[in-house]
């Protein structure tokens, strides 16, 4: 039997929002099967439209079966390639689900579950930044049957804040913010992202608030270099005793670029991107080394409908993940992109994973191509 050989591979950058570009790879075959990836990276879609070709040109004709072997051997210096890459594996196993006629989750592991717990991250559709904005997107989130959220609450603060009398003013803006969907939301689950803003000594006056308003967690307080994994270890231990938990991690490759935050203990919880680990079963290597060190896994997922399917796939696969971050109605293009069935609508705090074969969704091709745009 002849084997199926890539044909062609595309890269296709949509604006989506005037703040928002979402970026998506399709793989065709000889056989005329195609699969989707999502390969969104905020920020840097000339270089990934700069990267894509030469990646691309060297699959073509590459047979099914040495491709993912293929994108497990790439070198991957810098978040552009490992977007590209997992947007390529994300496309390969899109197309190994069709061929077998089942999910992602059923032709790479054991799909052991049908929903996965997600919650809603409200920061990017709330163009009032004032405390009444963030609460109004909160109240959205429930009433969309959301029952956790997360937001981005520190506008005002900058990493050369780096001195406490400084930034209190900066930070007590985004306090009130925090303050004012925990108010809306009562006891539920209420996360901080903040961007890796903080310096050590402001970070810790962040945590102490957090434990204040009764935070989850506090995410990516620190840029996560090695000269931050002592001063990450100690916020952690201090978030701990207070009751609050600390995330990260979200830009990281492969399970070595995981594995020392893992191994260190430096964080309780660390989220994963589909879109930049690369590839699924580095995401599987990932996920079985924070299992191992008791470490919880809760995907990072703010983008596009695509990685959103994907990561809805792994989590399918694992035994015990936390929640799944979703981007709460940002654009309703997050369903009109979407050709019918769609995705199914949250309910009680879960998202079903879609029902067809492969990553479960398809864009419309018509759609996308209406917002395509040269970086």
């Amino acid at each position: 039997m002849t084997p199926d050989r890539i044909a062609a591979a595309s890269l296709t950058i949509a604006r989506i929002t005037p703040k928002t570009q979402w970026a998506f790879v399709e793989l065709k075959m000889s056989s005329g099967l195609s699969g989707i990836g999502e390969a969104t990276a905020q920020g840097r879609e000339r270089a990934l439209a700069a990267s894509f070709p030469g990646i691309a040109d060297s699959l073509i004709g590459m047979p099914e079966a040495t491709l993912r072997q293929t994108i497990q051997r790439m070198e991957l210096p810098s978040l552009t390639e490992a977007a590209i890459a997992s947007a390529l594996d994300q496309a390969s196993w899109d197309i190994s689900g069709k061929r077998q006629g089942l999910s992602i989750a059923a032709t790479a592991g054991s799909q052991s579950r049908t929903h996965a717990g997600v919650y809603a991250n409200i920061n990017r559709r709330t163009l009032d930044r004032s405390p009444a904005g963030f609460a109004a997107s909160a109240t959205d989130a429930l009433s969309a049957g959301h029952e956790a959220v997360k937001i981005a609450p520190f506008d005002e603060v900058t990493v050369k804040d780096a001195r406490l009398a400084e930034a209190r003013t900066a930070i007590g803006a985004g306090l009130a913010r925090v303050r004012a969907v925990r108010e809306l939301i009562g006891d539920r689950r209420l996360m901080v992202d903040c961007h890796w803003r903080f310096s050590p000594d402001t970070a810790r006056y962040v945590v102490d608030a957090a434990a204040e308003l009764g935070l989850h967690w506090v995410e990516c307080p620190l840029t996560e270099t090695e000269d931050h994994l002592k001063e990450l270890r100690s916020l952690r231990s201090r978030a701990n005793k207070r009751g609050v938990l600390l995330a990260g991690c979200e830009e990281m490759v492969r399970c070595a670029g995981f594995a020392p935050f893992i191994e260190a203990e430096i964080y309780d919880v660390i989220m994963p991107d589909v879109k930049y680990a690369g590839g699924i079963e580095e995401m599987l290597a990932i996920a079985e080394l924070a299992e191992k060190h008791s470490v919880q896994l809760s995907l990072h997922n703010p983008s596009g409908p695509i990685c959103h399917a994907v990561s809805l796939q792994f989590i399918a696969m694992l035994e015990k993940p936390d929640l799944l971050e979703m981007q709460f109605d940002e654009t309703p293009l997050f369903d009109e992109l979407l050709l019918e069935p769609g995705l199914p609508p949250v309910a009680s705090g879960r998202a079903a994973l879609p029902s067809v074969l492969g990553c479960g969704v398809a864009l419309s091709p018509t759609k996308l191509q209406s917002l395509a745009v040269s970086p």
